[in-house]
């Protein structure tokens, strides 16, 4: 009756059922719990350490990381299975899945590759990328809602000059800080707006938004805003959520609106005022919560025009 009793004080708690949910799917670490749970990183531990300590849980060490994972007879024991299968089954870890799928995918590609797979050393996306950079023009480019400067600096490589724009000042100073680091010279940082640019004119070649339209109350504005800022024969690129029905992001993230159709996108594109609009799709599973729209569109060169 005492090992009865110990077990449901154990369930009795919200976060220990979500964190045994979890972990009968996938092994974790704290950190990619915290992602999924959106608790406090002591929360997780404390929770972590009581599961444990009645025989739910086992810890390895993986690459200095310690990991979590629900033991093989916690998922059969009858009154635990029993709970969580209910759960489940009326979409109470529906949320939490959604998450642990983004947290999976994170680490599938900081993951080197598996056992018999050809290692090609110094091969990387981020290399690739880099190198490609360098066959650009040396655009001016403003990185509108830049948070804390990680693409800005990277377009810094191959650009003129950049300028990230932010209205939270916490994360520009994360940005400048990580712009000293990297000794990135040609990157400024203004607070400001999307919705209202801190930029005069025709300041730049090309505007970047990335995934910041689903962030904005007036999407339309933020376009109109990307396209006064480019010169004649400027370019836009957008990289935005497609639309999705995580509404957990909205309270959590801070998410306006769950993403965008293609056909969506494309109007309101060209409602700005842009030109040969393009909208592809980006990264993502079949599965996946979250998938990627990637668009690009033009300003008319006005000059152009006039000479023919």
């Amino acid at each position: 009756m005492n090992e009865h009793a110990a077990l449901f004080r154990l369930l009795g708690d919200e976060a220990r059922l979500r964190i045994l949910h979890a972990l009968s799917r996938e092994a974790l670490n704290v950190s990619e719990l915290v992602e999924v749970l959106g608790i406090v990183q002591s929360g997780v531990s404390r929770h972590l350490q009581l599961l444990k300590s009645g025989g739910l849980l086992d810890e390895e060490r993986q690459a200095g990381w310690s990991y979590y994972r629900a033991r093989p007879e916690t998922a059969t024991n009858g009154a635990v299975a029993l709970i969580l299968e209910e759960l489940r089954a009326k979409g109470a870890f529906r949320d939490d899945e959604a998450r642990m799928k983004e947290v999976l995918r994170t680490r599938s590609e900081r993951r080197p590759p598996p056992p018999g797979r050809h290692i090609v050393p110094g091969r990387s996306w981020a290399a690739w990328a880099r190198g490609l950079g360098l066959l650009l023009p040396k655009w001016r480019v403003a990185d509108l809602g830049c948070g804390s400067g990680q693409l800005a600096l990277e377009i810094a490589s191959w650009a003129d000059w950049v300028v990230g724009i932010d209205r939270d000042a916490e994360v520009l100073k994360k940005a400048r800080s990580r712009a000293r680091v990297r000794g990135a010279g040609n990157v400024r940082w203004r607070e400001g707006s999307v919705e209202r640019v801190p930029l005069p004119d025709r300041a730049v070649d090309l505007a970047l938004l990335s995934q910041v339209l689903h962030c904005v109350d007036d999407p339309a504005v933020a376009l109109a805003e990307a396209r006064r800022i480019l010169v004649p024969g400027g370019r836009i690129l957008v990289l935005e959520l497609r639309a999705h029905k995580e509404t957990w992001v909205v309270p959590r993230l801070g998410h306006v609106r769950l993403g965008f159709v293609p056909s969506e996108l494309r109007r309101l594109l060209k409602d700005a005022g842009f030109r040969g609009v393009r909208i592809r799709h980006g990264d993502g599973k079949r599965g996946d919560p979250f998938r990627v729209l990637v668009a690009d569109g033009r300003v008319p060169n006005t000059k152009a025009k006039r000479d023919h």
